[in-house]
């Protein structure tokens, strides 16, 4: 394998926080679950080390940690807990080689934000605001139906000052798939209405109609609008992507995995959609070259962006980094070797994947 990526920098455009306390086993084993279903414990007898993510952490995060390579999951965390939470982290951020953290702060919990992981990483970090709970946050302080609207507008033109990207976890696939476009003034009144009337503080935001307002109003600001896949077919999105088009945001579509294809398929069909190489490689392990080559095969190279999707463990950051730059030198150190590409293309374009295109979308 010809090497092209082992010295890129990285830019992590999509990550949450670090927690800040101390892990047990099954609260660290809970955060290697699979994305379909980070919330579900292992079979009876079994443990979510033995996953291609566990594999991963046990061969990337010991030596940053003093320990060999592979060595027994006890002896990791007890030289974790040995360490402290806060110099293993800054460890283990240090070892990932990227430069450049964008980290959505809506997750709950007790997480870092930008400036801890910027001054544990010795690195940057920019703020990805979560539309849904800028809406919450609006919400528990408006009383009627003009008020909350004329806020969440004022309260997404304000957060776009700041923010490097809007992000919308919410499972909005299907009634954007139906209704694309924005909706109507009076069909927003009611809906806001509505989840007025039978909300507390601090409730979800729920409602089809006020997610794709609040979409809408991301999309006026101009800044890049993430829209986490999760498990379903990017292609739900194609209607979004299309009345979308022409207005100057970026789409980007996190994740999405095992349906990379489509988003890649997406991405290839519109100018202003993007695909999130996180989870596809990070969680993929050691078949992550062969998913990165599927992905290779449709999406324009200058359409695709590295993140680790790291949530809530260090360690995350460091196999998706790791991870991704052994798939990038793998395929693409391979068609350099077989004359099908030049060295210095594989080298300018493992530099797009890794960074160049992440500072061209978000402005960095």
């Amino acid at each position: 394998m010809i090497d092209v990526a082992s010295a890129v920098h990285l830019v992590d455009h999509y990550c949450q926080g670090v927690l800040r306390t101390e892990l047990g086993l099954g609260t660290f084993e809970a955060h290697l679950a699979p994305a379909a279903a980070p919330s579900a414990p292992p079979a009876p007898g079994t443990t979510f080390f033995d996953t291609q993510t566990g594999f991963a952490v046990r061969r990337w995060c010991p030596p940053l940690l003093g320990l060999e390579p592979h060595c027994p999951p006890a002896r990791y965390l007890a030289r974790r807990r040995e360490l402290g939470v806060l110099e293993a982290g800054r460890r283990l951020l240090r070892g990932t080689g990227i430069t450049t953290y964008l980290v959505d702060t809506g997750r709950p919990g007790d997480f870092t934000g930008p400036p801890e992981i910027a001054a544990a990483g010795a690195a940057d970090a920019r703020e990805i605001v979560r539309l849904e709970l800028l809406a919450e946050q609006v919400a528990d302080t408006s009383g009627t139906v003009e008020a909350l609207l004329a806020n969440l507008a004022e309260a997404v033109h304000g957060a776009a000052a700041s923010a490097v990207a809007f992000t919308c976890v919410a499972a909005v696939h299907e009634s954007l798939a139906e209704a694309p476009e924005p909706p109507g003034a009076g069909e927003v009144r009611g809906a806001a209405g509505r989840w007025l009337a039978v909300r507390h503080a601090g409730d979800p935001i729920d409602d089809p109609v006020l997610l794709r307002h609040l979409l809408w109003i991301a999309v006026a600001s101009g800044l890049p609008l993430q829209l986490h896949v999760g498990v379903r077919d990017p292609l739900l999105l194609a209607p979004f992507a299309a009345a979308t088009a022409g207005l100057g945001t970026d789409l980007v579509l996190l994740h999405g995995y095992p349906y990379h294809r489509s988003a890649a398929h997406l991405a290839s069909a519109h100018p202003h959609v993007y695909a999130d190489l996180g989870p596809a490689i990070a969680r993929t392990g050691a078949r992550a070259a062969a998913v990165l080559a599927e992905i290779l095969e449709l999406a324009p190279f200058g359409k695709l962006l590295f993140s680790s999707g790291a949530q809530g463990l260090p360690e995350m950051h460091v196999v998706g980094a790791r991870i991704f730059r052994e798939a990038v030198g793998r395929v693409l150190g391979d068609w350099v070797a077989d004359g099908a590409w030049a060295r210095s293309d594989a080298e300018r374009v493992a530099t797009m994947l890794a960074s160049g295109n992440a500072r061209r979308v978000y402005g960095l």
